[in-house]
């Protein structure tokens, strides 16, 4: 049974219950009775470190039912043979179908749990075949592994996977598995070596520095004493890179391939502000041109050039941008350049190349009336003055008709407005314009893009559903590299390391410096900034999260500042993982419901409304109705109808994964192996 608590009351389901059933092929037993019934859901022994949680940011990402027990609070239940097993109609029943621990000591018992829980743990293990992993075993000469061959930091080394993982639980990776190198006085990752036994097979491996030459293990199953466990040898990880990567092997390998969640990796790109322009940083007053006392300095515009290298660099990525585009700016240079403008002519010839999402005709603010230091101008009354609804829809439906006026392929049910603006912007503008809710009802907007800095959980805004967008780093005004790296030193501070993850080979805090000169400049963007963005962008592709991310058309102009952390992601994804896994570019309505239907199964799974189990090769899963189902399954499997069958899910990392809801003429939906 799933439940949010251990033993909380079950629901009683729904007369518009759903009945998911995974069923698989069937082995003639005798003594069909006695099969256990295994519940659906991984027992996590939470310590409240970084092992176990990086584990658990990947149960949670996929939608798998986890029930914690955390070590530090006084009240937890106690994990004793009730806890852990029951009966069901007779038939033996586990309560969950694998186990996380934090570690292990020298006589395999995890820090934080006595002696008895330790004892109830293995012996629950050996009775149903459940699986454990030691989020971080800690070697020592008289446990299961002995003495490490080697300890210490592994920050800057590379492990890689072995033949046994790559035949097991981690063929959907391509092979290194790196550990960044944070830098002196900041945290990095302390492992440990171990050489393999008899009982022991590795599965990710280093080689052992020193003089002796040899690999050692820093992930491996161990089988002994009737109980298989995946033991993880690093811990206190600085760098969660190397938890994301092998995050879905270790789940995998838990559940026997056999679970309810499903993961895949996303990366879709939006570009603002196209056929607009960009007000350009000034470094010597340290403001943007068109502010009071800024200079007058030319905006940055993407030229033909431009577009005909960011056609080409997309083709040669099998990367489709999505570009954001205002009709309002290309007739304003039109207008202002004598009919000409080669940078609309290019991208309309190449329309087909990108998909275009509607940013408003004019790239007009739709909040509040803008005063002087950004708040909100008020009328006589004291009142905050808003973007009238009949502007909003008008911004809306201009650009459209420009849209379909110019042949391009844009749907009505997505936009972006400028900036985010119309959506709550604390604390000058700390709720939405009431009248943006209803200006897109009326424009039939569906999906709206938000900030996931300031707005991260999707929300509705009248009958459009939010799209947080992560941003990529880089500032609308920065055109050329040595604008991004003071804009971005004026912004965070000299020598500051600025918001995200560490830069691999960064080394830590590096000053970015406020008077370099161009090539310098242009060389700390390379060697800092550009790992650092990239870097961050790629921990939300192998955290699972679907949001996209966002640049500003200023950075795929002039010195195309954009491209290098682009490629730089693309580049170690594709190194890092097998074509097995590749890499999705969802539109913005895919996102949309991808992060719907996350949510409500959440709710589902959180509310206790969602019971799953095994036995034998059949797997049962009740939910309420309506609620799309995530299920993980071996390749191969088949789904079930009242007539006939179709393959279920879509092949992802070795597996079948997908949504599944029950045929409207059944009860049930049964999936099958071959």
């Amino acid at each position: 049974m799933v439940r949010s608590r251990p033993h909380a009351a079950v629901r009683a389901a729904a007369a518009c219950a759903v009945v998911v059933a995974l069923a698989f092929a069937a082995v003639p037993n005798a003594r069909t009775a006695a099969t256990p019934r295994v519940d659906l859901a991984v027992l996590v022994v939470d310590d409240g470190g970084a092992p176990v949680a990086a584990i658990t940011e990947h149960l949670a990402a996929a939608g798998t039912p986890v029930t914690a027990v955390r070590l530090r609070e006084e009240d937890r239940p106690r994990i004793d043979g009730r806890f852990l097993a029951a009966t069901d109609g007779g038939r033996p029943r586990a309560r969950f179908q694998a186990v996380i621990v934090p570690g292990s000591g020298s006589a395999g018992r995890a820090p934080g749990l006595g002696s008895a829980e330790t004892a109830a743990l293995a012996s629950y293990e050996r009775r149903f075949g459940i699986r454990q992993v030691d989020a971080h075993a800690v070697p020592r000469p008289h446990s299961a592994l002995g003495a490490p061959a080697w300890s210490g930091r592994l920050d800057g080394r590379t492990a890689r996977v072995t033949p046994a993982g790559r035949a097991g639980p981690f063929g959907y990776l391509g092979g290194p598995v790196p550990f960044a190198d944070p830098g002196p006085g900041t945290p990095g990752t302390y492992g440990h070596l171990v050489r393999p036994g008899g009982d022991f097979t590795p599965y990710v491996d280093a080689a052992v520095p020193g003089k002796e030459p040899g690999r050692g293990a820093l992930v491996g199953e161990y089988a002994a004493d009737g109980r298989r466990r995946l033991l993880v040898t690093f811990g206190r990880p600085g760098d969660p890179l190397a938890y994301r990567l092998l995050a879905r092997g270790i789940v995998d390998w838990a559940t026997a391939g056999v679970r309810l969640g499903a993961a895949r990796h996303a990366f879709a790109v939006h570009v603002d502000g196209v056929l607009g322009s960009d007000a350009r940083w000034d470094p010597a007053g340290d403001c943007t041109s068109g502010t009071p006392g800024c200079a007058d300095l030319p905006p940055i515009r993407m030229t033909g050039a431009d577009a005909a290298y960011a056609r080409t660099w997309s083709a040669d990525r099998n990367l489709t941008l999505d570009l954001v585009y205002s009709g309002g700016a290309a007739d304003r240079h039109r207008r202002a350049h004598g009919g000409a403008d080669a940078l609309a002519d290019r991208l309309l010839t190449d329309r087909e190349a990108y998909r275009w999402i509607n940013g408003t005709y004019d790239r007009a603010r739709l909040g509040c009336v803008p005063r002087p230091a950004g708040r909100c101008a008020r009328d006589a009354a004291g009142a905050v003055r808003w973007t009238p609804e009949r502007r909003i829809a008008r911004q809306i439906e201009d650009n459209l008709d420009w849209a379909r006026a110019r042949g391009l392929p844009v749907s009505r049910d997505e936009l972006v407005t400028p900036g985010h603006t119309g959506l709550a912007a604390p604390p000058h503008q700390p709720l939405d314009n009431p009248h943006l809710a209803p200006a897109l009802a009326a424009t039939g907007v569906g999906r709206l893009a938000s900030g996931a800095a300031r707005d991260p959980v999707q929300r509705r805004v009248g009958t459009a559903l939010t799209v947080p967008r992560h941003g990529l780093g880089l500032f609308a005004g920065a055109g050329r590299e040595e604008e991004q790296m003071d804009a971005y030193a004026y912004v965070y501070g000299p020598g500051e390391s600025g918001p995200g993850e560490a830069a691999d080979g960064a080394g830590g805090r590096a000053g970015t410096g406020r008077a370099e000169g161009r090539h310098a400049a242009g060389a700390r963007y390379r060697s800092y900034l550009v790992p650092r963005a990239a870097r961050t962008a790629l921990g939300h592709v192998l955290a699972a999260d679907p949001r996209p991310h966002y640049l500003h058309q200023s950075n795929l102009a002039e010195d195309r500042i954009a491209y290098p952390v682009l490629d730089r992601v693309l580049a170690r994804y594709r190194r890092l993982f097998t074509p097995a896994a590749p890499l999705a570019h969802p539109r913005p309505r895919a996102i949309a419901r991808d992060l719907r239907r996350r949510a409500e199964w959440a709710r589902a799974v959180r509310d206790g409304e969602v019971t799953a189990y095994r036995v034998g090769r059949t797997v049962t899963v009740r939910a309420p109705a309506g609620t799309e189902v995530p299920a993980t399954a071996p390749a191969g499997t088949r789904q079930r109808f009242a007539h006939g069958g179709a393959a279920f899910g879509r092949p992802y990392a070795g597996r079948a994964t997908g949504w599944t809801h029950p045929d409207a003429r059944r009860e049930a939906v049964v999936l099958r192996l071959p």
